[in-house]
């Protein structure tokens, strides 16, 4: 070890049961008992994050040490991919296995933030399993990937409430992980990987041979 590097100290981390004790591991429907798995997590400085078979997100506010729930109306399906966003108000979108992408503007207590829940909607433009969502840092800009490779911008007005969402992509194969900064979406495939230019609508492979 170089002189004066500091020493390494090994931490063992155990399981959250103050968070997995606050998410029932069956629930009853009608006359079924259905065992709930946890199928999606995302986490920041504020909240963990975590979907559910049932359709129900569970969210736990780390400074509160509180459990909160929110769920899709009507059908009841798997939540695939949760994504976390802290800017001016806190944001959560969420993705399910039958291609709904719904995103939740969080309340805050602080002076100025947003006082009421509110839910956006992407309409109908996936028709299958959402397997990744990329924000972009103000909370303005929305990307999400399906498993039949749509790639779908949502622009969200959070002031007027607006949700407006288009298909910018298509892929010949499942989307596997979005990442969005200074106008390029990163995209990755289970072929490819690709810089996608937002402004221009162009595309530049990374690489050059195929994915096996």
């Amino acid at each position: 070890m170089a002189s004066g590097a500091s020493p390494v100290i090994f931490k063992e981390f155990c399981p959250l049961y103050y968070l997995l004790n606050a998410i029932p591991t069956k629930v009853q429907k009608g006359f079924r008992s259905i065992v709930v798995y946890l199928t999606a997590l995302d986490t920041n400085g504020d909240y963990i994050a975590v979907g559910s078979s049932i359709g129900m997100l569970y969210l736990y506010c780390r400074h509160l040490n509180q459990m909160k729930k929110y769920n899709f109306e009507g059908k009841c399906e798997s939540i695939t991919f949760v994504k976390l966003l802290s800017c001016f108000d806190d944001l959560v979108a969420v993705g399910t296995a039958s291609g709904r992408v719904a995103v939740f503007q969080l309340v805050s207590s602080l002076p100025g933030r947003n006082k009421q829940l509110r839910r956006f909607d992407v309409a109908g433009i996936h028709k299958s399993s959402i397997t990744a969502l990329a924000w972009s840092p103000n909370g303005m800009k929305l990307f999400s990937g399906d498993d039949r490779g749509k790639i779908v911008y949502s622009a969200l007005d959070l002031d007027q409430g607006i949700c407006n969402s288009s298909l910018v992509l298509e892929e010949p194969s499942s989307i596997v992980q979005l990442d969005y900064n200074q106008k390029v979406l990163l995209v990755s495939t289970l072929q490819r990987t690709l810089l996608f230019y937002t402004e221009e609508k162009s595309v530049k492979q990374v690489g050059t041979q195929p994915r096996k």
